[in-house]
């Protein structure tokens, strides 16, 4: 299982249409992709512009399949004005 961990710097005034776009956009496409086991959006306690994207997929074709897909290119856009940077980190499942 493949896990990856997504940082992302949200601007201060797209907070609300950040969650949003997650909630009605991203997570529904996200899970129609092969693989897919599950997602998460975590927001910093401390700092509430930023958030950790949790997502994980069956293994590494899957993962590498919805970054590469139409849909996920599609959303990028939209994504991007959203976000002032994001940082990805990869992870293979152990236990």
């Amino acid at each position: 299982m493949i896990e990856r961990h997504i940082t992302f710097n949200v601007h201060r005034d797209k907070t609300s249409d950040f969650e949003r776009f997650f909630a009605d956009r991203y997570r529904p496409a996200m899970s129609e992709s092969p693989g897919f086991v599950r997602v998460e959006l975590l927001r910093e306690a401390e700092e509430a512009t930023h958030y950790q994207m949790i997502l994980r997929f069956r293994d590494a074709e899957s993962s590498l399949g919805w970054r590469s897909s139409p849909v996920h290119q599609g959303l990028q856009p939209a994504l991007t004005a959203l976000v002032s940077s994001s940082d990805v980190q990869g992870y293979d499942v152990i236990g």
